[in-house]
């Protein structure tokens, strides 16, 4: 088994996605390190833990003593020797890691380019400057989305856009789940729902407008809030925030869900994304309101798989004519058939074939 080295701006624990999804399947052919990106601590330090195959590393730095990037160098250098790493592959996820990764010496470096991280609140302002450097080394570059993918495109010679794809028999069981989750059955119906990160992508107007114009319209907020104040949340009877659900748990919820969201304001953090929750949602057999996200609009809404509301005004009336169906068995055999191909083990499969081209192309074995 060969070792990948997975640096990541994501702690592992977070939220369950594309992440997770790529590497517990990349996990079952090869060792893979996942290294979170460092928390502050007292003293400089690492911990390790393994999860669905992956080896998790937490890392720990004083971050108030000079040369931080000098003693993450070391740190990094210790987990190798530690766990007896000669010969590995670099996958990155933050371009924020060459600070204390330069060092290393892959066989071949990857890059998930996920987000347009540079785009979200508080992002650092170095982190353009990596990310070029970071298109220099990488041997193959994946995107998140198409639009993330015409962004990037002529930076790299051998980049691919890889759009978020779904784990179908975990979200077909919401199906046939009968079992509403505990802390959702008080809630009356209809109900409209979302799962993710609350951040500043998350659209707070719409959600204030429709709830205020629909009151007997319940909205179910599943997810932890970063980023923002959760003062700026709007708080009404009618809107519940039930916080973060394990992945495992998701089915349970939105299987009593009537309609589910895609929930994004449209802003220069959310240009690039492709929401791993349209498909997810349509798997499940849920009817989805968007906002005009890109990646949501082309295929999901082109393919009238997805309503697209600009504005609460097209929300209401389209869940309105959402509502007021007797039968969606014609517009399910569409999401099946549209889905038939989707899934995350075919992605890992075609990320996993290019990757091997490179090690082919240089010397390494496969």
């Amino acid at each position: 088994m060969q070792n990948i080295l997975c640096f990541s701006h994501l702690h592992w624990d977070f939220v369950y996605q594309r992440p997770q999804h790529l590497l517990t399947r990349f996990a079952k052919q090869n060792k893979v390190f996942y290294i979170e990106e460092p928390r502050n601590s007292i003293s400089d330090f690492y911990e390790i833990d393994l999860q669905d195959g992956v080896s998790i590393i937490k890392i720990f730095i004083n971050d108030d003593q000079e040369n931080k990037n000098q003693r993450l160098e070391k740190l990094i250098s210790k987990i190798l020797e530690d766990q007896n790493i000669k010969t590995y592959s670099c996958w990155y996820y933050t371009p924020m890691a060459l600070e204390y990764t330069s060092h290393l010496k892959p066989q071949i470096t990857i890059y998930d380019s996920m987000d347009e991280l540079s785009a979200f609140r508080f992002a650092p302002p170095q982190l353009l400057d990596l990310e070029n450097e970071l298109f220099k080394k990488a041997d193959v570059v994946f995107t998140g989305g198409h639009t993330l993918y015409q962004a990037k495109k002529n930076r790299h010679q051998n980049i691919h856009p890889f759009p978020s794809s779904i784990d179908k028999s975990h979200f077909q069981k919401a199906r046939i789940n009968k079992i509403d989750a505990e802390d959702q059955k008080h809630i009356s119906n209809p109900r409209f729902g979302f799962y993710g990160v609350i951040d500043e992508r998350f659209d707070i107007e719409l959600l204030r407008e429709v709830s205020a114009l629909r009151p007997d319209w319940h909205f179910v907020i599943i997810g932890p809030v970063v980023k923002i104040d959760v003062n700026e949340l709007p708080r009404a009877e009618n809107i519940h925030y039930l916080g973060s659900k394990k992945y495992s748990e998701l089915p349970d919820y939105i299987s009593h869900w009537d309609i589910a969201l895609v929930l994004f304001a449209i802003n220069e953090s959310t240009e690039f994304i492709s929401p791993t929750k349209t498909p997810e949602y349509l798997s499940a057999g849920l009817p989805v309101i968007s906002t005009p996200i890109k990646d949501v609009v082309k295929p999901y809404g082109e393919a009238y798989l997805v309503y697209i509301a600009n504005n609460a005004e097209t929300f209401i009336a389209y869940a309105e004519e959402e509502l007021g169906k007797d039968s969606k068995k014609e517009w399910l055999a569409k999401v099946d058939e549209y889905l038939a191909d989707e899934s995350w083990d075919n992605t890992f499969e075609k990320m996993n074939q290019l990757i091997n081209n490179v090690k082919k192309t240089n010397g390494i074995y496969v």
